[in-house]
């Protein structure tokens, strides 16, 4: 489990760390408002986020298997972060991420990490999908204008919620949502190497201060953000505490192992490396184990944040320190900025990474190629995930996968002897 750092350290040179400065500089450009964005939909404070992205994002590449892994706050987790947030309040949350920590952290020195791969390619897609739906529909709100302070959790209910307050749309801040939006989509299509994210949001946000007063902002919901890190504290832990969280802490854990290692796979295939699984997974605990430390959210590899490093240059996991060092430096004297970041910036923001999050352009094989069987899989993990709870999508998803998976290796039932009793 030795961290991919110690193997890339020597003969480090002058010329891979200019590239690994400019490539953290851009990632944490684009990583802020996505920090700020994804704390919010998960129900948390926005410098949540941004703390998660410094102490996860900092272990996770120091410690990590990977070359070019970007740690912090993702979308996966929104739907089971605001889940707990809601029904064992933040408190809660920390403790599921201290026991997901440890989770993670036994998953590594049991060398666990080469079992991610036997995890049904259906399930992944089925569950990555339903949580796109349920997180674009939970930015709706916020992307319309709609004042809904106590919407349903449940996304039928929400659904419900915003279709009866449709008269409540607000025009100004639609309109600098779906401005939001299209500049993200211009400067990626046009600029590919500018940080589009912060600037489209950034420039949407000062849009709306200077002309459109009324339109929601972190600073008019939130209060103005705190400019001091916080010391690290650990929160109560009881066994009755621990066994009521002990479901969601699982949900973490496994969401945090597959999200991190499917992004390490994904850049070992842009850049020829290959990562270390199991470092990936300890740095994962200890990653997560450090975020509750300091009362942040849940972190894990982020695919998309990943890419762009390695697009910006990024070669070591020096590049990830750096993005985490930048993201500090704002926290500490740039904080006051964020208070003006229009909500409905952020919701478009989140709505586009929804979108990206489905993947639709493998909808049609998602649906169409395959066996029948994969694909009756893809729909139900989707459904379960949706409608039910994602505990129930992913127990049900992976155990019919796992046993698909073994009636088409032709595994012949065990003959099995009633014992006598």
């Amino acid at each position: 489990m030795k961290p991919q750092i110690l193997s890339t350290w020597p003969g480090y040179t002058a010329a891979a760390a200019t590239r690994d400065v400019f490539a953290g500089v851009t990632v944490a450009m684009v990583a802020i408002p996505l920090c700020l964005a994804i704390a919010i939909a998960s129900g948390a404070e926005p410098i949540h986020g941004l703390i998660t992205a410094i102490v996860g994002g900092f272990l996770i590449s120091a410690l990590g298997g990977s070359h070019v892994q970007i740690g912090g706050p993702t979308g996966a987790f929104i739907v089971v972060v605001y889940d707990v947030i809601s029904q064992h309040g933040m408190d809660g949350l920390v403790l599921a991420t201290l026991i997901a920590g440890v989770i993670l952290s036994l998953a590594a020195l049991f060398r666990a990490g080469s079992l991610i791969a036997h995890v049904p390619e259906p399930v992944i897609n089925g569950f990555t999908v339903g949580i796109a739906v349920i997180i674009a529909t939970s930015q709706l709100p916020d992307f319309l204008g709609i004042p809904l302070n106590d919407a349903p959790a449940h996304f039928l209910g929400k659904l419900a919620a915003i279709w009866q307050a449709r008269d409540q749309i607000a025009l100004p801040s639609f309109a600098i949502g779906l401005a939001t939006m299209a500049a993200i989509v211009l400067l990626r299509r046009f600029f590919p190497r500018f940080p589009g994210l912060i600037l489209a949001v950034a420039g949407a946000s000062g849009l709306a201060f200077m002309s459109l007063p009324d339109v929601a902002t972190i600073g008019s919901r939130f209060g103005a953000l705190p400019t001091e890190f916080p010391w690290p504290t650990l929160p109560q832990i009881t066994y009755e505490r621990v066994l009521e969280l002990l479901p969601s802490a699982l949900i973490i854990a496994f969401l945090a192992g597959i999200e991190s290692l499917l992004s390490a796979m994904v850049a070992d295939r842009m850049t020829k490396n290959v990562h270390r699984p199991n470092a990936e997974l300890m740095s994962q605990g200890v990653a997560n184990l450090a975020c509750a430390a300091f009362g942040s959210l849940p972190a894990t590899g982020a695919i998309a944040r990943t890419a762009t490093n390695i697009r910006a240059g990024g070669t070591t996991p020096v590049a990830g320190m750096v993005h985490a060092g930048v993201i500090l430096l704002v926290f500490l004297f740039a904080a006051p900025l964020a208070n003006y970041l229009a909500l409905p910036a952020l919701g478009g923001l989140l709505l586009l990474t929804a979108w990206n999050m489905s993947e639709p352009h493998h909808w049609r094989s998602y649906v169409t190629a395959g066996p029948v069987s994969d694909r009756g899989l893809f729909v139900l993990t989707l459904i379960l995930t949706v409608f039910t709870d994602l505990t129930v999508a992913i127990a049900t998803g992976v155990a019919i996968g796992l046993a698909l998976r073994l009636k088409r290796r032709k595994v012949p039932p065990q003959d099995w002897t009633p014992p006598d009793r």
